[in-house]
């Protein structure tokens, strides 16, 4: 047979395939004068391939960069600045949002879906559970506010500052009564505060304190709980100091952080002048859980030593220098 009957025939056996939908462009490749596809002369490959599907043009696509990521969150956004470097050296020193550019008066898409990502972050933290296996881990036992739910606890601060009668008798059943420090946890604003933190703190604040001779009660964990509990936490215990551990109201960008909050003797009418605070301790940014650990410890002996926290111990400290 003639070659250029052949190449004919060829030439018939793509065009019917690729009117069939059953070989691409890229598949028909190198077909021509000369050249035999291997998918005619096996006829298994272009049966099996799949042509490449066009995005459909009445469909807005929109490929963007994940705006949380650290080169992203990050990055400087406004167009031709003055001052290259000086911009760049500010965006670097601070977490906040600043020098993100913007779109005529409007924030860009990215910024825009960076701060909707973070809102829910924000609200996953507020909303979330403690994990049980975490608690179990270190022998919480768990006991509650008057609050019983948490719409209820966003709207009623006032209830979460009291233990509820059932916590108040599991309490006096199974707590050392009179130790020096009194560690109780609780979930606050962030359930992801204390999933993420807790683990690294808990375990220097008790080796700390037990090292330093310090007596401990039977740790627990309270639903539920608003900063004021310490004070019916402190009279249902007898507690010479109370520590709790508690999560912080989640930021845009920051959903993690813990708070440790101590108190000496603790009592009804104590206010927030008698307490002492660490706060943001996390690893994105704040203070170490390790470090925040250890500032626990040393504040702790603090009050122990001088029988005072809040505003009397800074008085006593400072005396003391003096």
């Amino acid at each position: 047979m003639p070659r250029t009957d052949i190449e004919a025939i060829v030439e018939a056996v793509v065009a019917e395939l690729r009117a069939g939908g059953h070989l691409s462009e890229a598949g028909s490749a190198g077909t021509g004068a000369g050249s035999t596809p291997s998918s005619a002369v096996s006829g298994t490959t272009a049966a099996a391939s799949t042509p490449p599907v066009d995005p459909d043009p009445t469909v807005p696509h929109i490929d963007l960069p994940d705006p949380s990521e650290p080169e992203q969150r990050y990055a400087v956004g406004v167009d031709d600045p003055i001052d290259p470097e000086g911009i760049a050296n500010l965006r670097a020193a601070t977490t906040a949002r600043i020098a993100a550019g913007r779109s005529g008066p409007r924030p860009r898409t990215s910024s825009l879906l960076l701060f909707q990502g973070d809102h829910g972050v924000a609200q996953d933290a507020i909303y979330g559970t403690v994990d049980e296996d975490l608690l179990a881990r270190f022998d919480l036992f768990r006991v509650g506010t008057e609050v019983t739910d948490q719409d209820t606890y966003l709207l009623r601060p006032d209830l979460g500052r009291r233990l509820s009668a059932e916590a108040k008798a599991t309490i006096a059943e199974r707590c050392v009564k009179g130790p020096q420090v009194q560690i109780v946890v609780g979930a606050g604003l962030s359930a992801a505060a204390v999933n993420n933190q807790l683990g690294q703190i808990l375990p220097v604040i008790t080796d700390g304190l037990r090292a330093a001779g310090i007596s401990l009660g039977t740790p627990f964990f309270i639903d539920h709980a608003r900063v004021g509990v310490m004070n019916d936490v402190g009279e249902a215990t007898d507690a010479e100091a109370v520590l709790l551990l508690i999560g912080e109201r989640p930021g845009l960008g920051v959903a993690d952080a813990l708070s440790a909050y101590m108190g000496y003797r603790p009592r009804a009418g104590k206010t927030d002048a008698d307490r002492d605070l660490i706060c943001m301790i996390t690893d994105q940014g704040g203070t170490n859980p390790l470090e925040g650990g250890a500032y626990v410890v040393e504040l702790l002996q603090q009050m122990l030593r001088h029988q005072a926290s809040g505003v009397a111990l800074r008085q006593a400290t400072t005396g003391a220098e003096s």
